[in-house]
């Protein structure tokens, strides 16, 4: 029987077979590590710390390649299909590297490439689709260079920064930009919102995604994630999960392998149906045995012989913040953990109720 090659022989076809795939480019061989030239004393102080930043994270920003193994039908042989790749950055010395869920989605053998050329088997450690994050691990004895990360909450429109990826498979490329705007919202992979995401200016390419978005101390303040194009090259639009949101999953993938999120126990009607009945909020279902909100005295949906619902709860606020459709509801709670107490309003047949809930953990694996 032939067995499938590891990623790590695999990575130089892969790399050469990126422009097949979106998101992926050419690689050429890596050069030998010289030392950097000296900084011109006469360049621009602005200049000056680009240069600096760009030499002091680029080690820790990496390549990632995934595949497919497909089977052959001839005495069972496999081989390996190029899925895609993009960028990661080192999370630890223990060899954790942070990307993009998009960055893995499909694969089931990974590599991931260091700046000095050297490819690794990776392992699949954990994903949250819902934030478009992964992390892989590779096993060395080398010396690894994790990032920094910078508080996101500090954050200002108008501050430089800098991204730092493989663009087109052109491993270690920087370009530099300034916050457009925070707050924004985009759609994660999974389907969901992803909140307070950064806006840049600073190109960000089909093969940047999963690297770092850097301010110019060197800290990561999020990890690139989508661009705004309609010719998939950058359009002055990218984006960045914020570094606060990494910093609270990230150590949950590492240790569970997914995200515990905090929840209700409960569930619910599609929006469009509560449209269509006119009712502003979230239609409880299903109220599951023994749940936060069982024990908050919510009840499942009552259906008559003819299938008519005929008693029902909607949840109209928590923490006092008005809930109109599930998004609210979902966005609202990611911001807290199982164990947590809030306060739901729902009403019943006319009448308003409020209880005090403790959050239950819901898996998202």
């Amino acid at each position: 029987m032939t067995r499938p090659a590891s990623l790590r022989a695999l990575a130089p076809a892969l790399f050469a077979a990126a422009v097949l795939a979106p998101g992926c480019g050419d690689r050429a061989d890596s050069d030998p590590v010289t030392a950097p030239p000296p900084i011109p004393a006469d360049l621009l102080d602005s200049e000056r710390n680009t240069i600096e930043v760009f030499r002091q994270v680029s080690p820790a920003v990496v390549y990632v390649a995934n595949a497919k193994v497909s089977r052959g039908s001839f005495l069972f042989q496999a081989e390996m299909t190029p899925q895609g790749a993009g960028s990661g950055f080192i999370w630890d010395e223990q060899g954790h590297i942070v990307t993009n869920y998009h960055v893995v989605q499909g694969g089931e053998k990974f590599a991931v490439s260091l700046s000095d050329g050297t490819t690794y088997d990776a392992a699949l450690i954990g994903v949250e689709p819902r934030k478009d994050l992964a992390v892989l691990k590779i096993e060395t004895d080398a010396a690894l260079h994790p990032v920094q990360l910078a508080d996101s909450h500090q954050l200002l429109v108008g501050q430089k920064v800098l991204a730092i990826g493989n663009p087109f498979g052109l491993d270690s490329t920087l370009t530099t930009g300034v916050i457009s705007a925070l707050g924004r919202e985009i759609e994660s992979v999974a389907g969901t919102r992803i909140e307070d995401v950064i806006q840049t200016d600073a190109s960000i390419n089909p093969g940047n995604s999963g690297g770092p978005l850097l301010d110019s101390h060197g800290r990561v303040i999020g990890i690139t994630t989508a661009i705004y194009s309609t010719s998939g090259a950058s359009a002055g639009i990218g984006f960045a999960v914020p570094a606060a949101t990494i910093a609270r999953l990230v150590p949950q993938l590492i240790r569970f392998g997914h995200v515990k999120w905090a929840g209700l126990g409960i569930a619910v009607l599609p929006d469009h149906i509560a449209a269509q009945w006119g009712i502003l909020g979230v239609i409880v279902k299903d109220v599951f045995p023994d749940s936060p909100a069982a024990k908050a005295g919510m009840h499942s949906m009552q259906v008559d012989r003819r299938g008519i619902a005929r008693g029902f709860d909607v949840i109209t606020r928590v923490q006092d913040r008005q809930i109109t459709q599930l998004v609210d509801l979902v966005d609202l709670l990611d911001d807290y953990q199982p164990g947590d107490k809030v306060k739901v309003e729902f009403e019943r047949d006319g009448e308003s109720h409020r209880a005090e809930v403790e959050l239950g953990e819901v898996s998202s694996s």
